[in-house]
């Protein structure tokens, strides 16, 4: 559903102008019951190349690992045996949000589906495929993680894999594309000057930087959320919501509210991804000395109660 929001060009378009023909969705496609029994043959088959297997979702291994908490209406077969048997045909696999790639909210708690991911349980290797699958194109299972992956992230994945660029290279530690994890979500945030002073928020609603009190992990999420909006101007954090790392495996269960920024003697534990504590610490305690009354005020504010003041220089005196 996030994909259909692609703008400039929109999704369909994208596909047509790169000569890629969708074979099925299902919520995308007219082609159902038999028609899409007889596709599935037809690619099992070798009738019909399969380039790109893309999933949404958890894999559903349970109960037992019979698989049957999810079969393929008409087949009697469930359907991670029909994943198994296409991710062998396809000559790449892609994991299309963090249910699909990691296992995402349909694996937390006690998980009694047995849902997984594509290639990773969590943070672990393994999942359907296993550790060391590779796909007849040698790629592992690409992971575009995101819960919900921006549509653009999707479309330039897929482009990457048409015109042959997209290569271990472009892939990070957890086989994300780079094309959007070399980034994070602080990038471009719109609280950026809150959070170089530390002049935080305490409560929702209020202007200040979420990362002290309010549980925001943008400066740890790879992601570009905040550099190529959503919908042409969002991104959660510009709708007034903490970032929590919905690209990274295990997010769904931090163990603490995602509201909350859990701390030790008073330090956040969540401190930017590259940055020692010491540094911090040292620097957080010099940003809030000098920070300007205006930036103090707006921070526990809902709206902008000071303006940004203009600099009055001094007549010189003959």
């Amino acid at each position: 559903m996030s994909v259909l929001n692609a703008e400039a060009p929109d999704f369909y378009s994208s596909l047509s102008q790169n000569n890629i023909n969708l074979l099925w969705h299902p919520s995308f496609s007219e082609a159902s019951g038999d028609e899409f029994l007889a596709l599935l043959e037809a690619i099992e088959s070798d009738q019909i190349t399969l380039d790109a297997l893309c999933l949404e979702g958890s894999v559903m291994m349970g109960p037992q690992g019979s698989g049957r908490f999810h079969m393929l209406s008409g087949s009697g077969r469930p359907m991670f045996k029909v994943l198994q048997s296409l991710a062998r045909k396809a000559r790449y696999t892609i994991g299309i949000g963090s249910c699909a790639t990691f296992g995402g909210i349909t694996m937390s708690g006690p998980n009694p589906g047995e849902a997984t991911g594509l290639q990773y349980e969590g943070r672990h290797k393994g999942g359907l495929l296993g550790t060391d699958w590779i796909s007849p194109g040698q790629l592992p299972v690409i992971n575009i993680a995101g819960c919900p992956t921006h549509p653009n992230w999707v479309i330039e994945t897929l482009l990457q894999l048409s015109m042959q660029e997209l290569d271990t290279e472009q892939l990070d530690s957890f086989n994300r594309p780079r094309s959007y994890t070399d980034h994070l979500v602080h990038h471009g945030c719109p609280r950026n000057e809150f959070y170089e002073y530390k002049a935080s928020a305490s409560q929702a609603s209020e202007q200040g930087c979420l990362m002290e009190h309010l549980g925001c992990l943008g400066t740890q999420a790879r992601a570009d959320c905040n550099t190529r909006l959503w919908n042409g101007e969002g991104s959660c954090l510009r709708g007034g919501y903490a970032c929590i790392n919905c690209t990274a495996p295990e997010f769904e269960e931090p163990g603490h509210s995602f509201s909350v920024t859990p701390k030790i003697a008073g330090i956040p534990i969540g401190l930017p991804t590259d940055m020692p504590k010491a540094w911090f610490v040292a620097l957080s305690s010099l940003a809030k000395a000098a920070t300007p009354k205006r930036l103090k005020v707006n921070a526990t504010s809902d709206h902008i109660r000071v303006s940004p003041g203009q600099h009055q220089k001094k007549d010189k005196k003959a």
